[in-house]
């Protein structure tokens, strides 16, 4: 379990009632991404859902009942970080803050090239880019995710390029929605099979190939890939 000096609070409303978890803030993204990959006590600091972590209140199992629909911490967990929200200090923001956008400014130096030298760009002149446009990193999404969004407001600043692959995965039918939740943004096309099989195409930097795929092989063992030329 993560210490109760480094746990922040997780945080849902309903009724007018909070219901409060003490969470490892540097596991929460990677749960969302992947809950198997996190075992429930390396991610809580409690075994216990509160009213008020702070004053110690507890909900009764009835309250629980009412807002869950069941008294399971699994359940009550994933529907508080799901749909709540996470409290940081100032302090802790601003760490996260700061190292999702060391995270970004690497793979955008990974992953980007200068079109014009054919070279990557350094660290340096993307952070000042990023910078000049204001970008602000999100502690809780995806590096993936903000690559994108940060390229999208550089591109005017510095010229910036990705040699792209296409790839072609299929998965069983029955591993249909925590795979689109994570490659949704990159669906080129899409297909059911006869045999119930779902079908997609996705085009991604060619530097995150190996990555991505590993991502998606997580959430569905049965995973088939094609890069496609």
């Amino acid at each position: 379990m993560v210490s109760m000096d480094d746990a922040v609070i997780a945080r849902f409303e309903k009724g007018g009632k909070r219901y409060e978890v003490l969470v490892d803030p540097d596991l929460v993204h990677q749960w969302k991404d992947d809950q198997s990959s996190v075992e429930l006590d390396d991610l809580l600091a409690t075994d216990e859902v509160w009213h008020d972590v702070k004053n110690g209140e507890r909900p009764t199992a009835e309250k629980l009942e009412g807002v869950f629909g069941t008294t399971e911490l699994a359940t009550c967990v994933e529907k508080i970080l799901l749909e709540g929200s996470i409290q940081l200090t100032t302090e802790q923001r601003k760490k996260m803050i700061e190292e999702k956008t060391r995270q970004v400014i690497a793979d955008i130096c990974m992953l980007g090239i200068d079109p014009q030298t054919k070279l990557p760009h350094p660290p340096q002149r993307v952070e000042n880019a990023l910078i000049e446009a204001r970008f602000k990193a999100d502690p809780f999404k995806s590096v993936e995710k903000q690559v994108k969004d940060a390229v999208a407001m550089i591109r005017e600043l510095i010229p910036i390029s990705f040699t792209t692959i296409k790839l072609a995965f299929k998965v069983g039918g029955t591993n249909y929605g925590s795979v689109f939740a994570l490659v949704r943004e990159d669906v080129l096309r899409e297909d059911w099979l006869a045999n119930g099989d779902w079908a997609f195409t996705v085009e991604i930097p060619a530097g995150m190939k190996n990555d991505y795929i590993a991502k998606v092989g997580k959430r569905a063992s049965d995973v088939v890939v094609k890069e496609l030329k």
